[in-house]
């Protein structure tokens, strides 16, 4: 069931699941009349209340986390099992992960939060691709469920202030590492600060990747872009050819390749089959191009380590200023990240660039509604050293209307925002 199942940015996946025989009822427990399940599978967004658990009644209930977890263990010995996890990134590198696989002659299976591209068409979404030599899924830290899981290997991409402070992002990181079976790749921050708290069990083999080099790290990443390409450089000397630009990509890369080479594969190979990712949807997404000539991305950005991600790759495209919209992703998260996003901010954003903020997604459920986007900007316009860079507009209409004739060629639009995928409907109709 799906509270958003009738909605038109939904159809692609929506309309996958009804293509592969898959019955879509309302979020009213309407399903009751016509289902018998022996169970319900639910995730952290749904509330106690809602109406499928009322409809319910005594059904017994499963967490989703602990369904894959039934499943992961379920697996053959021979099929090694792949969690990829950390605050940022997880669904671009769990997908990278599998087509790096994939390219190296492998037949993965992977379970993302995300829709793949290559993964998407003839009827299937692109979240899911079925395989038989690994499994390669998306380990969730914000509701902590990735506990519930037991991996033959691990990828912890990095720490960031989304769902908990650092302190404790370290202690659930490091519970999760001591279920892994055989090895790990972790981010060098990631590395340090789990040491540090001797949360490293002794059995694993780890290999670390990172951007700065020190006695820790054996994987190294460099970034530079050659002739307007991007490359990454490993410790070695390697260089790899991006297939999307930007650090966090570079560093992508070498996460996925310390992970082929924890898993065996041949050193000299694994360049070749990191040059190619055909990406995710909604991460930098080029949506067109606005009549003024300025450009237009589409992504799922959402917490302040993803934004300033964000804001650095579009100040690396842009020969102009850069207009970044963001839609925050609840109340809830947005009070919790608004310090934090702001000093970002006033780091990354240059004099012409502009960050129009909107009022917060609501999915529905239980809220306080605060804090409303007005406010933040108004908060954070008193403590800026250029107060102008903030601007608060009430809806889409009124962000089309100041984007028309101020973004022109040379500039870049960019639209940040997680869970409401009317998001990418919004920036293709900018580009009009």
């Amino acid at each position: 069931s799906d509270r958003g199942a009738e909605r038109p940015e939904n159809a692609r996946i929506i309309g996958a699941l009804k293509s592969s025989g898959v019955a879509i009822y309302p979020q009213d427990g309407s399903f009751r009349r016509h289902e018998s399940p022996d169970f319900l599978v639910y995730s952290t967004a749904i509330e106690a209340d809602n109406p499928d658990f009322a409809a319910a009644g005594d059904l017994p209930r499963m967490h989703r986390s602990e369904l894959l977890a039934k499943l992961i263990g379920e697996l053959p010995s021979d099929v090694p099992s792949i969690a990829v996890t950390g605050s940022c990134g997880k669904s671009t590198a769990t997908a990278y992960a599998a087509e790096a696989l994939l390219n190296l002659g492998a037949d993965p299976c992977c379970l993302d939060g995300a829709l793949v591209t290559r993964f998407s068409g003839e009827g299937q979404a692109g979240n899911y691709r079925p395989g038989r030599d690994f499994f390669v899924f998306e380990a969730d830290e914000s509701d902590k469920s990735l506990l519930n899981y037991s991996a033959d290997y691990a990828v912890i991409l990095n720490l960031g202030t989304d769902h908990y402070d650092r302190s404790e992002l370290v202690r659930v990181f490091g519970e999760f590492l001591r279920s892994v079976r055989r090895g790990a790749v972790l981010e060098q921050e990631v590395c340090r600060e789990l040491a540090a708290a001797k949360m490293i069990p002794e059995h694993l083999k780890i290999r670390v990747f990172g951007d700065r080099g020190d006695s820790l790290t054996d994987v190294l990443a460099g970034y530079e872009v050659v002739d307007r390409k991007p490359v990454a450089a490993s410790g070695g000397g390697t260089k790899i050819r991006l297939p999307q630009p930007g650090r966090h990509m570079a560093l992508n890369a070498l996460a996925v390749g310390a992970l082929l080479e924890l898993l065996g594969f041949d050193r000299a190979k694994i360049p070749a089959a990191l040059e190619r990712f055909d990406g995710v949807w909604r991460r930098n997404d080029f949506a067109g191009r606005t009549p003024e000539g300025a450009a237009v991305y589409d992504d799922y950005a959402h917490n302040p380590e993803k934004i300033r991600a964000n804001l650095r790759l579009m100040r690396e495209l842009a020969d102009g200023a850069v207009y970044a919209v963001f839609q925050p992703h609840g109340y809830g998260p947005f009070g919790f990240m608004e310090q934090t996003l702001f000093g970002y901010l006033e780091q990354e954003l240059r004099a012409g660039d502009r960050f129009i903020l909107l009022e917060p997604y609501y999915a529905g459920g239980t809220s306080s509604f605060s804090p409303h986007a007005e406010e933040v900007c108004a908060g954070w316009r008193q403590r800026s050293a250029a107060p102008e860079r903030f601007i608060c507009l009430p809806d889409r209409a009124e962000v089309k209307k100041f984007l028309r004739g101020r973004a022109t060629d040379g500039d870049i639009i960019t639209v940040m925002g997680a869970r409401d995928n009317s998001l990418s409907d919004f920036a293709r109709e900018i580009t009009r």
